[in-house]
């Protein structure tokens, strides 16, 4: 495989904004994704700017991870953000212990079944883990089978926690998680 898989770094933003952009557009974002393509081509680069520097190389909430193919292009994401025992998450439900909340996984279509998306998760978990978590989440829609096979292709058992979705009446997500590893 000639794809080298790496931190973004700050002054990157223009480059992860269009791969974010292209997520957004794929058949399955309005299942994947808390965000749309409309709304996210409105902000300003000012947004953009501070967002990849939050999880750019060095950062220790965040890391944005990315794939760069053959060419130099980026052809896949994901992000994991550090979630503190104490605090709540995203959805308002309490964070027990300290963890790793990957998002924003996408790899483009034609980058797809070779095995890169799940060298973006080896280097997203091994990240959580240097940061100290004890475990490993990310939620998944309930409808959104491919990415469902996928996560526990990677290692993630469903957890059992349903959470709602306030701007999908009717529809839910559903936790996945990976505890600590003793080999760790």
């Amino acid at each position: 495989m000639n794809y080298k898989v790496r931190p973004v770094h700050a002054d990157e933003w223009p480059e992860a904004k269009a791969i974010r952009l292209l997520s957004l557009q794929d058949p399955v974002a309005h299942l994947a994704f808390l965000d749309t393509y409309e709304a996210a081509v409105a902000r300003p680069d000012s947004f953009w700017q501070e967002r990849v520097a939050g999880a750019a190389e060095g950062a220790v909430a965040a890391q944005q991870i990315i794939a760069e193919g053959p060419d130099g292009e980026w052809v896949g994401t994901l992000t994991v953000l550090m979630e503190e025992a104490g605090t709540s998450d995203w959805a308002g439900f309490p964070v027990e212990r300290r963890q790793g909340h990957v998002v924003g996984v996408f790899v483009r279509a034609d980058h797809r079944g070779i095995g890169l998306t799940e060298v973006l998760f080896d280097a997203g978990i091994d990240w959580a883990w240097a940061q100290g978590a004890e475990r490993v989440r990310l939620i998944v829609h309930e409808d959104n089978g491919r990415a469902q096979r996928l996560y526990r292709k990677v290692g993630f058992e469903p957890t059992g926690v349903t959470v709602p979705l306030s701007q999908a009446p009717g529809e839910s997500e559903l936790e996945f998680a990976m505890e600590r590893r003793s080999d760790r």
